[in-house]
């Protein structure tokens, strides 16, 4: 059972940055998949950014050029780092975990980002 606990989650005002973290309790993180997903009110769950275990990238088309997953295996923590941010990038994220060999997922708990004056 693989354990991802988020942080830096908040309130910040549009235009502004948030940097969030996914620390995973798994000692083969490298076999990781990492992706965050986010989901607002009343709305499916979106994948927001993915990074695979050799460190593509990949991003839905609302966050391009504002935000930025990336990893440190060494940390075992992936991390999404979202700039210029807009009202409607409001909603809880969650980081996602998907076992490269078995695609075993796991979820963490989600922290909520709020874009707000």
């Amino acid at each position: 059972q693989v354990q991802l606990v988020e942080s830096g989650g908040g309130l910040v005002q549009p235009g502004g940055s948030l940097r969030l973290s996914c620390a995973a309790s798994e000692s083969i993180f490298s076999r990781y998949i990492m992706a965050w997903y986010r989901q607002a009110p009343g709305k499916e769950r979106e994948l927001v950014a993915t990074i695979t275990n050799m460190g593509r990238t990949d991003y839905t088309d609302s966050v391009k050029g504002r935000f930025t997953i990336s990893r440190d295996n060494a940390k075992k923590t992936a991390y999404l780092q979202m700039n210029s941010l807009k009202a409607e990038d409001t909603a809880v994220y969650y980081c996602n975990a998907k076992n490269s060999v078995t695609l075993i997922r796991y979820w963490g708990q989600g922290t909520q980002v709020t874009v707000s004056s």
